[in-house]
């Protein structure tokens, strides 16, 4: 096997247990008690695109799906490597930071709080911008003419799930939110 898709695999083996904690918080919000959840294709969608870029990515490291791997592409799939390692952990702190706030769905927790913490400090949505350039970089890392496609779809899904995110928080949050949105990012630190 190739050394790059083997670091990539074992990046996805480390970054799987850290992944189903946060699924099994997104399902145990399924089953608590929400004040608010939007009915919309941004709750499922957002989250079949996923799981089908990861299966695709799979079968990327096993060469199905893939470009030929030739010398002259080295560099390329190295900085789609590297950005797909520091995006996966970055989405993980993402989740851990959100704590109990965390849902795979876009609703408002009974006792949900407004987490401005960590990577929140700086930007609203890092969950949504790792997952973008996590399968942009996974896809370039094994050059995938499959899953390169599929994460260019996400970017516009996953940035219309953000906007009613924050519609959300702004109707709950009021003056909080806010003052936070003042001195924070949509996705991009300093923007929006």
């Amino acid at each position: 096997m190739d050394p790059i898709n083997i670091i990539a695999g074992l990046n996805l083996i480390a970054t799987f247990g850290a992944n189903i904690t946060g699924a099994k918080k997104g399902l145990k919000s399924t089953v608590s008690v929400t004040r608010e959840k939007p009915d919309t294709f941004l709750q499922k969608i957002p989250l079949v695109l996923s799981i089908l870029t990861l299966i695709l990515f799979i079968l990327g490291l096993f060469r199905v799906g893939t470009f030929s791997y030739e010398d002259s592409y080295q560099t390329l799939r190295l900085a789609g490597l590297l950005i797909y390692l520091i995006f996966s952990w970055i989405q993980i702190n993402a989740y851990k930071t959100l704590g109990d706030n965390y849902s795979q769905e876009v609703l408002i927790h009974k006792h949900h709080k407004l987490v401005t913490k960590g990577i929140f400090k700086t930007i609203r949505h890092p969950q949504y911008l790792s997952q973008i350039l996590m399968d942009l970089g996974a896809g370039i890392a094994v050059l995938s003419y499959l899953v390169i496609p599929l994460a260019l779809i996400e970017i516009p899904v996953l940035i219309m799930r953000a906007s009613l995110e924050d519609k959300l928080l702004a109707k709950h949050f009021k003056e909080e939110f806010r003052n936070y949105k003042s001195k924070s990012g949509f996705m991009i630190p300093f923007i929006g």
